[in-house]
């Protein structure tokens, strides 16, 4: 199983360029099953969660193409031959439960398995599930799989979320891209990758007004056509590489980076005592002299502070001066990289969905273990900051959402090399 290991006290400096966004490029690709005609995405990350997600449409009888390195995606569902999404496949990501809108709008009928990813909460589908019946779907859940009909096709509808849940928006949203009349979301989630999405919807012919605000208005359409789209700049990706010269010192300028993707990331960052500088090719990122400051961050829904990017704030509170509270409100079970950090030398004390973090001068290098996707970049970026080496085990997680993570850090000069075996 493979390894990172990361010799901290090297000061960072250069460009790393920023990828597309994971999150977004989930959502894009089982939009192709809206239509027969191809679906182009460009700046396509190239992870394993895409990999899985590859997989799942494949089985469906998609036909995918990749170009250029793996940036360049085409996708066709011109000729399904299942509308089952089946568990092998299902239970490696959460992000696999979105066939389920498409396929019961462009073929009125899925099966489902119930998703799996991450364990960093239960996450539960009934969001998805009461939305997608409000549609006029009827939904059973059979040994373990969501058994989906509708019956004469979806019929729009008044459909309130009574959680502004990301996936359960993008589901219904793509769904009523070809149902009858009229689907009104309301408190839908207001996340640049659902921006994304309907950006990339109206290109393929979908009537959508209010993506970006917490009520969005599709009018259903007949059929969809081929599009092509460029996938978003990765806010998570962004915001974890613009952390790295406030761990090791220096300046980085995250390319393609923009401060409407991050901006409640960037006030905290702010009241630490980091600057943070728009260029015309990205974000550029420095520490001012000395540690940073501490500051409480508490998660919230878009455009609150991104829940996906608390670990790695956590790791940056571990030497700041003074004394940080994080409270987590969007997952259960997400401080689990706190006891990795306490190994390296972390003042933390978590109590439910509170962390309090008291600044250490210093984190010392240790052997320390993954727990679930940013946790393990977390402890990547807090090696940076160790005297010593660090070696992060189980970084099966990481491939899942950052590309070739060693060769960007390496490339502005940190100490980290990935460990076969």
């Amino acid at each position: 199983m493979d390894s990172i290991v990361v010799k901290g006290g090297q000061p960072l400096s250069g460009q790393i360029k920023i990828a597309g966004a994971k999150n977004a490029a989930l959502t894009l690709m089982p939009a192709t099953l809206l239509s027969e005609e191809p679906l182009t995405l460009t700046n396509a990350p190239r992870l394993s969660d895409i990999k899985t997600m590859t997989a799942l449409l494949q089985s469906l009888g998609v036909e995918v193409t990749a170009m250029k390195d793996g940036n360049v995606q085409v996708l066709s569902s011109h000729a399904l031959t299942s509308t089952t999404a089946d568990y092998d496949i299902v239970r490696k990501m959460r992000a696999s439960n979105l066939v389920l809108g498409p396929l019961l709008a462009r073929h009125h009928q899925a099966v489902v398995s119930l998703p799996g990813g991450c364990a960093i909460g239960a996450r539960p589908m009934d969001i998805h599930v009461t939305a997608l019946e409000a549609l006029g779907a009827e939904i059973e859940l059979k040994d373990g799989y969501l058994h989906a009909v509708a019956k004469g096709g979806l019929k729009g509808a008044k459909v309130p979320l009574r959680f502004a849940s990301v996936g359960a928006t993008e589901n219904v949203l793509m769904a009523a891209t070809l149902a009858k009349g009229i689907t009104v979301i309301e408190n839908a989630a207001r996340e640049p990758e659902i921006v994304d999405l309907a950006k990339c919807l109206r290109t393929m012919g979908a009537q959508i007004e209010g993506e970006g605000t917490s009520t969005i208005t599709v009018e259903g359409v007949d059929r969809l056509g081929a599009a092509s789209h460029a996938v978003v700049t990765d806010r998570i990706e962004l915001g974890t590489y613009m952390l790295a010269p406030v761990f090791a010192g220096g300046e980085v300028e995250c390319l393609g980076g923009r401060l409407d993707l991050v901006e409640s990331f960037v006030e905290k960052l702010d009241a630490a005592g980091v600057s943070v500088t728009q260029t015309q090719a990205g974000l550029k990122v420095s520490r001012a002299n000395g540690r940073a400051k501490a500051v409480d961050v508490t998660t919230e829904v878009f455009p609150g502070f991104p829940t996906d990017l608390q670990a790695q704030m956590m790791a940056m509170l571990c030497t700041a001066e003074g004394t940080s509270v994080l409270e987590e409100k969007i997952f259960e079970n997400r401080f689990m990289h706190a006891p990795e950090l306490v190994r390296m030398g972390a003042q933390i004390e978590v109590h439910g969905g509170t962390a309090t973090v008291h600044g250490v001068e210093r984190l010392k290098g240790a052997p320390v273990m993954a727990t679930d996707l940013r946790a393990s970049v977390s402890l990547i970026l807090a090696g940076l900051a160790a005297e010593g080496e660090t070696i992060v085990s189980r970084v099966y997680h990481l491939d899942r959402g950052y590309e070739h993570v060693e060769e960007k850090l390496s490339a502005v000069g940190a100490q980290i090399e990935r460990v076969t075996g």
